[in-house]
């Protein structure tokens, strides 16, 4: 069963600690299921009731952090300066004097009390800021970069307010060390709370999506009114007039009117689909031509759209196995370095006999270039552009833990009818025995018109040119066909060789066809090929990614399209439990990806390692499967690998250089190559390097 969330939104995240502490603390309450999302600034758990929701609210904010009431109020405060920008500016304004007073030599800025006042503003900030979280993270044992910037800059504020009361002279003055750290640190947090709301910005598009105003058709006294209200306050089965250029707010139905629908927002697909009465109608696609009404059917979170959303959210969220390091360094990391900075400082001091004002400024240097932000950015940064830049294609995918799955895939096996094929049959040879091919023809249009399957159905539509005749009696019998007889009194049996076995041994045959228990025609019919699957197989094929057909088919006709469209490997005549057989003995040689349209196949999607649909948004394509084609096409499947594949890269990227920085800065900062103010600046740099790279991958060229 599905759990039920709940989410809140809240402020002030930084890092992945800051998210591990929030996340540990709840569980430690009692939570279930929590998640949470620092750049998002989501955080989820499993439904409760009122009073434990508050209690939640509650030990956020007293971890320093503001839960925001509703996502309205987050967007008013987007439009004007964040909390973050407004706390960089303000500290910056005290920081710049004592910045230069290092370059300047007017008294009044090298005098120790102005220079105290100054910093006291920036330094209370920094405490209020930086330091509540420290403490809770800490309480929590989940230490985050916060601590560290704590220790560095009031070690220095501390040495240099010692130096002042005792005036010491300039020498015990680093007031501007511990005024450039907190603004600096907060100069790094406004670019990075910058840069990853870019990359959130496939969500804030589907959001804006449902943000819109309705033409409600008011029927009073069998007139109609038309009364303009706002998309939250449509009602399931109320009526709707959409006119050309208006933005569909809900889902619904056509009940009166057509006209040609642009759903690319939802499926990627660039064409517009033509709708007539009774045709479903998604929320947030646009109607470019004609006149329609329609009655809801759908409103909230129970739309197309928001399902959408809620997929895509939970991506982002999703950790693929890298995460997972990257989380149990960061949270050994900042007790390790301050380990670090205690003996760069021991070691400085009393081993090597370096000056005691150095050896603290070493040591400080030490803890604010260790800072692990750019570790804690480095994937979800990437998951959250990867899963947005799939999504503006069409494509839902399951998390990072899904892109990393399809990015390693060696082995693709492809379903064949509605996967490689359209599902339309067409007659590819009529061997008659005895009568004309006109003849057997309007036998066969006479008995398929009375049936429903979708083989039936597509030789109906080919065979319409004729006209059919009478038949009386008529039986349909699953897996066999179809018997009756003709006005004349001939019986008449259509359907698969069961019924012909005792008349022929010939089986290779699609359909036969007797007349009064004799044989009189053998038909041979083929699925007609997608017209970019071929296109699709010779992609993987040229990647070495072996592919696969597996099919409860004939032998002959699966190995004859497999060499059609270039498979290159087959199994055929596979019953559902032998799919499920062979899915997990080709998933013991490697990861697997199973393709297929996400109803029929539903059990073979959950057993591959990552499961395809190709179905068109149905709740059971987006149920069994991890990654869904909203419009079908096969040419998504190649996007969605290379896009999986430059996630990964880029992910990989980010986690070497966060750990290249760290590992050659330290020892830097340790031996007195760094100064504080420059360990902070490059510092906050390389969270800036690693966001930037993440957002590459908006736009980024695929092969």
């Amino acid at each position: 069963m599905e759990i039920k969330k709940v989410e809140l939104l809240v402020e002030g995240m930084n890092c992945t600690n800051c998210a591990l502490g929030i996340k540990k603390q709840l569980e430690k309450e009692g939570f279930d299921d929590v998640d949470v999302n620092f750049s998002t600034n989501e955080v989820s758990f499993a439904e409760v009731s009122k009073e434990r929701i508050n209690l939640a609210k509650d030990k956020i904010s007293s971890m320093g952090y503001q839960v925001i009431d509703n996502r309205e109020s987050d967007e008013v405060k987007k439009k004007g300066l964040s909390s973050i920008e407004k706390k960089f500016y303000f500290s910056i304004i005290f920081t710049i004097p004592l910045l230069v007073a290092m370059f300047l030599p007017f008294p009044i800025l090298h005098n120790a009390i102005f220079q105290l006042c100054l910093t006291i503003p920036v330094f209370i900030l920094g405490l209020i800021h930086f330091g509540k979280s420290a403490y809770h993270s800490i309480k929590s044992g989940v230490p985050n970069m916060d601590v560290l910037i704590i220790l560095g800059a009031t070690a220095a504020f501390i040495y240099s307010l010692i130096g002042t009361i005792n005036n010491l002279g300039h020498n015990y003055l680093f007031y501007e060390t511990t005024a450039s750290i907190i603004s600096l640190i907060l100069l790094g947090n406004m670019l990075e709370h910058i840069a990853v709301k870019k990359t959130t910005s496939a969500i804030d598009e589907l959001v804006k999506m449902q943000k819109v105003l309705a033409k409600k058709i008011i029927i009073d006294n069998a007139s109609e009114t038309i009364q303009e209200v706002e998309s939250v306050k449509i009602r399931k089965d109320d009526l709707l007039l959409i006119n050309s250029g208006d933005k569909i707010p809900v889902d619904g139905e056509i009940y009166w009117g057509n006209g040609s629908i642009d759903e690319s927002m939802i499926t990627g697909e660039s064409i517009p689909i033509d709708k007539n009465i009774s045709d479903a109608l998604i929320g947030g696609t646009i109607l470019l031509s004609g006149n329609l009404k329609m009655k809801v059917t759908a409103v909230g979170k129970q739309t197309v759209l928001s399902q959408i959303i809620e997929l895509v959210k939970n991506a982002q969220q999703d950790k693929p196995t890298l995460q997972s390091l990257a989380d149990k360094i960061s949270a050994v990391f900042v007790p390790v370095v301050v380990l670090i900075s205690i003996l760069t400082f021991i070691l400085s001091y009393f081993v090597f006999n370096v000056e005691f004002q150095s050896s603290l400024m070493q040591s400080i240097a030490v803890l604010v270039i260790a800072c692990p932000c750019a570790l804690g950015l480095a994937i979800p940064t990437a998951v959250i552009v990867g899963v947005g830049r799939v999504a503006k294609n069409g494509i839902l995918i399951k998390g990072g833990s899904t892109l990393q799955k399809f990015s390693s895939v060696k082995k693709i096996i492809f379903d064949k009818t509605g996967t490689l094929t359209t599902g339309k049959f067409k007659i590819n040879q009529i061997i008659c025995l005895g009568k004309t091919e006109e003849e057997i023809k309007l036998i066969v249009l006479s008995l398929e018109n009375f049936s429903s399957h979708p083989i039936a159905k597509s030789l109906v539509i080919e065979l319409n040119k004729y006209q059919a005749f009478e038949i009386i009696n008529v039986t349909e019998t699953k897996g066999l066909g179809i018997s009756a007889n003709d006005t004349s009194g001939k019986k008449l049996q259509i359907g698969s060789y069961e019924i012909a076995k005792e008349y022929t041994t010939d089986n290779t045959h699609s359909i036969y066809l007797l007349e009064d228990n004799k044989l009189i025609a053998l038909i041979d019919i083929e699925d007609e090929v997608k017209s970019d699957a071929i296109a699709c197989i010779k992609y993987f094929n040229n990647k070495g990614i072996e592919t696969i057909l597996l099919s409860g088919d004939k032998k002959e006709k699966c190995e004859l399209f497999a060499n059609k469209i270039g498979i290159k490997k087959v199994y055929s005549e596979q019953s559902p439990e032998d799919k499920l057989r062979i899915i997990d003995e080709l998933a013991k040689e490697g990861d697997v990806a199973m393709v297929g349209d996400g109803i029929n196949d539903a059990p073979a999607l959950a057993k591959a390692t990552v499961g395809v649909s190709l179905s068109n948004a149905t709740q059971v394509a987006i149920k069994s499967a991890q990654v869904v084609l909203m419009n079908g096409n096969l040419s998504l499947l190649p996007k969605t690998y290379a896009i999986s594949r430059n996630t990964i890269k880029i992910i990989k990227q980010n986690l070497f250089w966060a750990f290249f920085y760290n590992v050659i800065a330290i020892p830097f900062a340790a031996v007195g190559l760094l100064s504080p103010m420059i360990a902070a600046a490059s510092m906050a740099m390389s969270d800036i390097v690693v966001v930037f790279n993440s957002l590459r991958l908006k736009h980024k060229s695929l092969d």
